[in-house]
């Protein structure tokens, strides 16, 4: 989670990602976040106006950590452009066999407020994924591949899908069949006719 100079709203994000992630943002109260977080309730309305606020600040605090982690798992994969794309979603297929796994908190927050299109987590996470979507087509681009763009959002869809099917199979296979498709795209992008 990314810091702020706050220690108490910190505290107060911190508690809110570990409950919203584990049981979801509607099924949490503000007064279950303020006794995890070991505050009152008045404490925490003074650094959040409300829980929507709250929410928004949850995906934020998600947001940098996980393009970073991305990033790093891509850069220190060997080999081409294709099996770089591939070890992100290899990577997140090992991490979907952690007990703790719950999926994509971006995806499963705009599911749960999909009557809420304007709340300004869905912006966030909107944002997020159009960060993770620049950053894909900055490396497909820097690869000399054919459209890039286009690349770079096929593999999101591949991602966002294979997100859904394990959530609702439970089976981390799906990801590393994701991972698989994209690296194929990839690799006939490069392919020149």
């Amino acid at each position: 989670m990314a810091k702020t100079s706050d220690p108490t709203r910190d505290r107060i994000i911190d508690a809110a990602s570990r409950l919203f992630y584990a049981q979801g943002i509607r099924s949490v109260s503000v007064d279950t976040v303020a006794e995890k977080a070991n505050l009152t309730k008045k404490t925490l309305y003074y650094h959040f106006r409300s829980k929507d606020e709250l929410i928004a600040a949850y995906l934020k605090a998600r947001d940098q950590p996980n393009l970073t982690l991305f990033a790093k798992w891509f850069d220190e994969t060997d080999g081409g452009i294709a099996s770089k794309v591939e070890a992100i979603f290899i990577n997140l297929a090992k991490a979907a066999r952690h007990r703790k796994w719950k999926g994509c908190g971006f995806l499963r927050t705009a599911a749960e407020l999909a009557n809420m299109p304007g709340h300004p987590a869905i912006k966030i996470g909107s944002a997020h994924k159009k960060k993770f979507e620049a950053f894909l087509c900055e490396r497909l681009e820097a690869a000399s591949l054919i459209e890039p763009l286009l690349l770079a959002s096929q593999i999101v869809l591949l991602m966002d899908g294979a997100f859904s099917v394990m959530l609702v199979h439970r089976d981390p296979t799906y990801i590393e069949a994701a991972g698989k498709a994209a690296a194929a795209l990839v690799t006939s992008a490069a392919v020149k006719v």
